[in-house]
């Protein structure tokens, strides 16, 4: 894994029937990334205003993947029209720790 320094979160997303090394692949061949896949996880529920989980929210797939730091310049703008974010982005910098389970967020902190 060395050189493959920032975590990117795909929301809303399944593999499916796909392998992890298709989508491998298919980051490689579409976006000129090298990635490696991490792990899917489902989302908690949304917190209301008192903090109460929001009934019928959470239960989304998101796929995290690590991509090579040398590829990382070219992809932040073409990661955007398949809506991946940086997982700073997401939990640091936009307060939606709320979305994952705390010993999710312990084992993948941020690093920026």
């Amino acid at each position: 894994m060395e050189n493959y320094t920032q975590l990117c979160v795909w929301p809303g997303t399944l593999l499916g029937e796909n392998t992890i090394d298709e989508m491998e692949k298919w980051f490689l061949s579409e976006l000129g990334a090298r990635i490696k896949y991490h792990t899917q996880v489902q989302t908690l529920p949304d917190l209301d205003t008192e903090g109460n989980p929001v009934p019928d929210t959470g239960g989304r797939n998101d796929v995290f993947f690590y991509i090579h730091s040398d590829d990382i310049q070219a992809f932040a703008i073409k990661r955007f029209a398949i809506g991946i974010r940086w997982w700073e982005d997401v939990v640091k910098y936009n307060d939606n720790r709320h979305m994952y389970a705390e010993e999710f967020l312990e084992a993948n902190p941020t690093t920026w």
